[in-house]
């Protein structure tokens, strides 16, 4: 996870290269500021697959002449966003307060690190639908990639008063304490809190989580 502490928050947010880079690291990483779990009650795993659009839902990453895999410019992801969530807009005209359409687009703009965007279509589901703690999830991470690191925070913590237990929740707590605020002290704390209400978490992501533990109890800044 190293490659996390490059990317600070600066006033005013983050330069759209360093969000992009972030994000394109967390996402092919799997863990970072995202879903520990794929959702809270599939406990699926994010991965680059499960994370990414693939080509035949937009387009992207493409390939380069060499068969490499390259990723678009975040003007490219704009206009493949807008694209995939027009037919789903024009849906929600006639239906503003359907929080799975919002959730949809939201998710559209997420994949597409249209993180603003996909934050403003997660605000509005809540707001129909406050208790979906793994959409607020969705919505802190959209947060922090977009430089609201406190934004973030607060929206996590608004989500733990639904559910104290939840492993995403607690994790991703963890993460923005100790990358954002520098906080190792609140990340640790998190951390050993999300064991101890998750005594039967499965092997690879208790020992993901203990790693973390170890890692943000090192001396140093990062």
């Amino acid at each position: 996870m190293a490659n996390e502490s490059t990317a600070t928050p600066a006033s005013g947010g983050w330069e759209a290269k360093h969000v992009y880079v972030m994000a394109t690291v967390c996402l092919v990483v799997g863990l970072a500021v995202g879903y520990f779990f794929r959702g809270s009650e599939s406990a699926q795993p994010l991965t680059a697959t499960s994370a990414e659009p693939t080509p035949s839902s937009g387009g992207w990453p493409t390939m380069n002449g060499a068969g490499v895999q390259k990723m678009p410019s975040l003007e490219q992801m704009k206009e493949m966003a807008e694209k995939q969530a027009a037919s789903l807009q024009a849906k929600l005209k006639n239906d503003p307060k359907n929080a799975s359409l919002l959730i949809q687009i939201g998710d559209i703009y997420k994949q597409t690190h249209q993180f603003k965007e996909a934050a403003s279509y997660y605000e509005k589901s809540l707001a129909i639908d406050p208790k979906n703690v793994a959409i607020r999830t969705d919505m802190a991470s959209c947060l922090y990639y977009n430089g609201d690191a406190d934004g973030a925070l607060a929206q996590l913590q608004q989500s733990l008063e639904y559910d104290p237990n939840d492993a995403n929740t607690l994790f991703n707590v963890g993460m923005i304490k100790w990358k954002a605020k520098k906080d190792k002290t609140g990340a640790v704390a998190a951390w050993r809190d999300l064991l101890k209400r998750n005594p039967n978490l499965d092997g690879r992501r208790k020992a993901t989580v203990e790693k973390m533990i170890a890692d943000a109890s090192q001396p140093g800044d990062s």
